[in-house]
């Protein structure tokens, strides 16, 4: 099963990965967990999505447990925010500079590595999510300074950005951006310039929510009868078709898409054989977008 491939932080990856937000459904099942990932890097899957905060650190315990040093597969994780077990939502910010330092340490610890390959600087600053109050309203400038402080340590490797405004990325470029992690989709293109500019940059970027949806108030993809029309005609799955028409929309997407389960994880690690031609391109094109603007707690 071949996949195309993609330049991202020095490497050349397979443009479809895994991300691991969803291992959790499978906490009581470790052994289950630890071989959907085993199963993900047979499949071709070199770059993995991750972070501390996944199921309180069993996301990392899994991917520390399945992904071997000769997989050669390249773990991102993130900070800027941190597990919140008591709290309405299981997230709470931590953008200050000693938590973004105090994260590294801990996907440091719970990865089992002594460098990390990638990490996202998770912004609160557009799209769906989180917005900061009080001492969590944090410059970028001071994160940039922290996190570059860290890959100048030798703790990272390079550094991405998430949930971040094109100004905000503008302004991080010259800290040497390798991704930009924010949600997209094909219901949901807010965010076209800074796509552009990410390609024009050499910058990889890895859409969140590429199906839409995940909250109240997002548009769906599954709701838009055109891409319906495609997947009857393909003889594939919605899903399949948003994950294919992000990889056709620009060399320079990075999927994560995410699942606790075998089948729709050979599913997905699929879609980067599906074709369109130019009137599925149309069509699909067609679709409006609508705003993943929407605040969360």
């Amino acid at each position: 099963m071949s996949t195309p491939t993609a330049s991202f932080a020095g490497r050349t990856v397979s443009r479809v990965g895994y991300g691991a937000a969803q291992l959790d459904r499978l906490h009581d099942r470790r052994d289950e967990a630890v071989a959907l990932v085993r199963r993900a890097v047979e499949l071709g899957v070199d770059h993995v999505d991750t972070a501390e905060f996944y199921g309180f650190g069993f996301a990392n315990a899994v991917i520390r447990e399945a992904v071997r040093p000769e997989d050669d597969v390249v773990v991102v994780t993130k900070v800027g925010a941190e597990p919140n077990p008591g709290g309405r939502l299981p997230l709470r910010m931590a953008q200050r500079p000693e938590q973004l330092r105090a994260s590294v340490e801990d996907n440091l610890r719970s990865l089992g590595v002594d460098r990390l390959a990638v990490v996202n600087l998770r912004r609160p600053d557009s799209g769906p999510g989180l917005r900061p109050q009080g001492d969590q309203v944090v410059d970028l400038d001071d994160q940039l300074a922290v996190m570059t402080a860290l890959r100048d340590e030798g703790k990272i490797g390079a550094i991405g950005l998430g949930s971040v405004t094109i100004d905000g990325l503008r302004r991080a470029l010259p800290a040497g951006i390798v991704c930009v992690q924010n949600a997209y989709s094909l219901v949901s293109r807010d965010d076209e310039d800074m796509l552009r500019l990410c390609a024009a940059e050499g910058i990889a970027w890895v859409p969140f929510f590429p199906l839409g949806g995940a909250f109240p108030g997002l548009p769906k993809l599954t709701d838009e009868p055109a891409v319906h029309a495609v997947a009857e005609s393909l003889g594939v799955t919605p899903a399949q078709v948003g994950l294919a028409w992000l990889l056709h929309h620009a060399p320079n997407v990075l999927l994560i898409p995410g699942t606790a389960d075998f089948a729709h994880l050979e599913a997905n690690m699929a879609v980067g054989n599906i074709t369109f031609d130019d009137a599925t391109r149309a069509a699909l094109d067609a679709v409006e977008s609508r705003s993943s603007e929407v605040p969360i707690g």
